[in-house]
């Protein structure tokens, strides 16, 4: 049984901070592996800023390539849109069977809504979620504390955002250190975010 950790973003682009949580995940937890899930479009996000779909596979392709137990996945590219968590939770257990454990990766930001995303109790009734601490206003609704299948993970608090990169590197400031080398040679390249 392969316990794989989805780690949902558009990553766009992805940065050292995704790469850091993700690698903490698997070192420090019981996952064997952490699934960059590619988002084509969330349904909270307008799309304007966002790179096509392929760009964003290609730098978290690129970001991983060199780390094993790290994998890019481009499954929602093929499902309708707007996509929600809990269609891809259900495509990915018919896609991989029971030989794949799938667990939700997630900032502790993204707690405090849960109980705004769709079927939100039956994503927890079904899967564990690997929760990593965010500097972030307000609370955890009461019903996820202490709840069984909500695991912190003490990562290290990353505060690098790929707004904070879009932004400066069209403003023309060095973000390189943020980056992957990989990934900043392809968005060099590419010429995007100027």
């Amino acid at each position: 049984m392969k316990k794989v950790g989805l780690y949902f973003g558009t990553f766009n682009p992805i940065h050292i901070g995704h790469l850091i949580i993700a690698n903490h995940m698997v070192e420090f937890s019981n996952l064997d592996e952490v699934w960059f899930v590619v988002t084509p479009q969330s349904p909270f996000k307008t799309k304007k800023t966002l790179l096509a779909d392929n760009h964003r596979y290609q730098m978290v392709y690129e970001a991983t390539k060199d780390y094993p137990r790290l994998k890019p996945s481009k499954i929602e590219f093929g499902l309708p849109q707007p996509n929600y968590t809990v269609n891809t939770l259900v495509h990915l257990r018919e896609k991989y069977g029971p030989d794949h454990e799938f667990a939700l990766i997630m900032g502790e930001d993204n707690l405090k809504s849960l109980h705004k995303w769709k079927n939100y109790e039956v994503i927890l009734s079904d899967y564990n979620l690997y929760v990593y601490p965010r500097i972030s206003e307000g609370q955890v609704d009461h019903q996820f504390k202490g709840h069984a299948k909500i695991h912190s993970v003490s990562a290290p608090i990353m505060e690098i955002s790929s707004t904070f990169i879009r932004k400066n590197h069209k403003e023309g400031k060095n973000i390189r250190p943020l980056l992957p080398d990989t990934v900043w040679k392809y968005m060099d390249e590419m010429n995007f975010y100027r």
